[in-house]
């Protein structure tokens, strides 16, 4: 397993050329590979460094497979004119995600808002990526999905949910923009991976074994336990973070003809595959509104500016750094990263490193 100080730093141009060249060995447009390698790469840019280049691997190795289509169709089967339903015909999330989410935009435009469900469509990378779009546009921007189980709601010893997160990205005007991008779980799966590469324990209220009880072994989660919902047991409010995940289910899930709860399909070659479905693939809700529907956009950006402020001023708990800004300790991390590179776990490398033997891509 890695210690996060073994971390190489690699230049981002040649990871985005890397990743680029997989996907296109995988049968991926030229256009197409470049979009899905700008969603990884904004992840580990970001600081995510469990939704970027980490899961490289397991996308190629769903397309390799023919588990993922290369070359979807992507089409709107309903429509209305602030609302549509995309079908993303099996492709790559990372590639019908920011499809859909343009014409939430484009709506947006239009009619003032736009809301846009996505079916038959796998893992989209960080939920945050989407509503960043939407703020180039000076719109506030949302972006869920739904995942394979996971997570036990409360009371249960049984994965039924998935990590389910949510984003949602307000713009200031001269202060930086509000982004929150969370699970609906008390974390993110990638974080009890990371914990495992670096042989650690993870805290209390994150995850049970397998007969519900609660845990700090990583392995223990992994091995037929689950993760607790945002919040952790009911007496925590792990009940809210429940029925949070609940609804992402519902508007990603129902509403869209994908599959839901225990029936969504995993994000691994080797991953148990559920008996039975209830609708195609996994799926993603998009929401974009224009301020002007609202508000003036610069009385907006303002009220946004002074909410950021008087924030930044509250008293910090003694030996904090004091509070932060949803969005702070992203920003921070691409702006370090955008001037020295992208560090690596050595066992991410070595994923890479495998990619790059059965792509035929070279990697170092």
């Amino acid at each position: 397993m890695s210690d996060p100080s073994e971390a190489q730093i690699y230049p981002i141009e040649h990871l985005r050329e890397f990743t680029e060249r997989v996907f296109r060995s995988a049968g991926v447009p030229e256009a197409d590979a470049r979009q899905a390698a700008d969603v990884l790469l904004a992840s580990d840019l970001r600081g995510i460094d469990s939704h970027g280049l980490a899961r490289l691997q397991g996308y190629y190795e769903l397309l390799a497979a023919g588990r993922i289509n290369p070359k979807p169709r992507i089409r709107v089967v309903r429509e209305l004119p602030g609302t549509a339903t995309v079908d993303g015909d099996n492709g790559l999330g990372l590639v019908v995600g920011p499809a859909a989410n343009a014409i939430a935009m484009e709506k947006a435009d239009v009619v003032g808002s736009g809301w846009v469900g996505v079916g038959n469509t796998n893992h989209f990378g960080i939920a945050g990526y989407y509503p960043l779009q939407a703020l180039a546009r000076g719109m506030i921007g949302w972006a869920m999905t739904n995942a394979s189980k996971l997570v036990a709601p409360v009371w249960s010893a049984e994965r039924m949910l998935g990590t389910n997160p949510i984003a949602i990205a307000f713009p200031g005007k001269t202060e930086p923009p509000i982004v929150i991008d969370m699970a609906t779980s008390a974390v993110a799966y990638g974080k009890i991976e990371i914990a495992m590469r670096h042989q650690k324990p993870i805290p209390e209220g994150w995850a049970v074994d397998a007969s519900g009880a609660p845990t700090t072994d990583p392995t223990a989660m992994v091995g037929g336990g689950s993760l607790l919902p945002l919040g952790g047991d009911r007496e925590r409010g792990g009940h809210k973070g429940y029925a949070l995940s609940a609804m992402v289910d519902i508007l990603c899930g129902a509403l869209t003809g994908a599959n839901w709860g225990p029936f969504a399909p995993p994000f691994a070659l080797r991953q148990h595959v559920p008996e039975r479905s209830v609708g195609r693939g996994i799926g993603h809700f998009f929401g974009a509104l224009r301020i002007d529907g609202f508000l003036d956009p610069d009385e907006f950006g303002s009220q946004i500016d002074d909410w950021i402020r008087t924030f930044r001023a509250s008293r910090p708990v003694p030996g904090t750094p004091g509070l932060v800004i949803p969005g702070d300790p992203e920003r921070e991390a691409e702006a370090a990263r955008r001037a020295s590179g992208i560090p690596l776990v050595p066992a991410v490398v070595n994923d890479l490193r495998a990619v790059a033997r059965q792509s035929g891509v070279p990697f170092d």
